[in-house]
């Protein structure tokens, strides 16, 4: 608990702090009442649909006279469907059962006494985001829904886009008598790119980067504030020698709808020796038809001389664009080193028959997710349950996975005493 002079009101000029007494005010909010505040920012956003995509239309013209590249103008690029999907978000959210105050079991008891766990807010949580307009909407929503305070902060591309958005979402909130400070928006400066927030550790619980991997180093870099790591792309597929062309066709180009944030992106793949060359030969035709450009390291281009050579450091690293690189390996074992080595270690896939397979790569993948003979397309809006996500976190320790309302909660450990020692 952060120790702070009470006595006086939040600084006007420090948004962090602002955000830090808001946080406290809305654990004393019920359930009920922050569902209709999302359900407000939702009816918000509709109302102003069109002012929003005319701040975006500005943006889009501001980017392509500053050059600004192809991956982030189409990040950027806000279009009805997506605005209406950030909405529906937003409804859904308004809907489902409160998290807050949930209890689960503890896995041990102290002496003869009752415990639980209890699920609580973290408090601040700080959004620094690449474009994506309609993500700080999103969150704000996961914020509300899971009682904490969020400060948006996104990039300078999108400043009249985020701006008008963070100015619906903000009256919004204070039409449903929601405390001042829970949602802040802090404009982007192109000059520091890295906001200070993120050594506000007095304050601010946790910080969520999402963008290119430029951006999230930097952060990671900088904060004094604990980070949950997103990453975008290089996820890996590994195709047995049991697989089918066409399961292995479908869950690459499968993967690569997840417009217009290619969160779990296959593009690299991996292929045992013993595939059929006629399977290879199909498959890089057919991805060729459809768009992708084709890369290979030395070896491959050997036997496929028409693709470009992927140089060593492209496997460490996304492309972010329709884009797949392919290697033989020697087998499964060597695959799932250079996964564990090279990919973004978030979302990585096998395709086989082998039940023996399946078995050795879901044990021993290093990655959050781990998919088999199933495209890893991602996708926010589940239509199931409490099935919503922010994005996917491959943070190291805390919370892997899927980035859910679970992901910014914490609990707290009760116990239950009778009086008695």
């Amino acid at each position: 608990m952060i120790i702070d002079d009470f006595s006086s009101t939040p600084d006007p000029l420090n948004p962090s702090r602002r955000a830090y007494f808001a946080s406290l005010e809305l654990t004393q909010i019920s359930g009920e009442d922050r569902g209709q505040a999302i359900n407000r920012m939702a009816d918000g956003l509709k109302q102003r649909k069109n002012d929003i995509l005319e701040a975006n239309t500005l943006d889009l013209e501001a980017s392509r006279e500053m050059g600004v590249s192809e991956v982030i103008g189409d990040w950027l690029k806000l279009t009805p469907v997506r605005l209406e999907k950030a909405i529906k978000v937003l409804e859904r959210l308004s809907t489902i059962s409160d998290p807050i105050g949930r209890v689960v079991s503890a896995p041990y008891q102290i002496k003869q006494y009752k415990g639980y766990y209890q699920y609580i807010p973290l408090g601040v949580i700080a959004l620094i985001y690449e474009a994506f307009p309609e993500l700080g909407a999103i969150a704000a929503g996961f914020a509300l829904k899971t009682a904490n305070s969020l400060i948006l902060q996104g990039s300078s591309e999108a400043n009249s886009s985020n701006q008008i958005i963070a100015e619906t979402l903000q009256s919004a909130l204070e039409d449903a008598r929601m405390p001042p400070g829970c949602l802040e928006f802090v404009p982007a400066d192109p000059d520091h790119p890295i906001p200070d927030l993120v050594t506000e550790d007095r304050y601010i619980n946790l910080i969520i980067p999402y963008g290119r991997p430029q951006l999230i180093q930097e952060v990671i870099n900088k904060a004094t504030v604990p980070i949950l790591k997103t990453a975008m792309g290089n996820c890996y597929l590994y195709w047995s020698a049991t697989a089918s062309m066409d399961l292995v066709r479908w869950m690459i180009t499968d993967s690569h709808k997840s417009e217009p944030d290619p969160v779990n992106a296959i593009e690299k793949v991996l292929i045992d020796p013993h595939q059929k060359n006629s399977s290879l030969v199909r498959l890089l035709n057919s991805l060729q038809e459809e768009g992708f450009q084709l890369r290979g390291d030395r070896d491959f281009i050997q036997n496929f001389p028409e693709l470009t050579e992927a140089e060593p450091s492209e496997w460490y690293h996304p492309y972010l664009s329709k884009t797949i690189a392919f290697r033989f390996v020697e087998n499964l074992e060597n695959a799932i080193g250079m996964m564990n080595q090279c990919s973004s270690n978030h979302a990585n896939c096998i395709a086989t028959e082998s039940y023996s397979e399946s078995r050795i790569f879901a044990q021993n993948s290093n990655s959050a997710l781990t998919f088999m003979n199933t495209s890893p397309q991602f996708s926010r809006h589940q239509n199931r349950g409490d099935a919503l996500f922010l994005g996917v976190s491959n943070q190291k320790g805390y919370r892997r996975g899927l980035i859910s309302l679970e992901s910014l909660m914490t609990l707290k450990h009760i116990v239950q005493g009778n009086g008695r020692v």
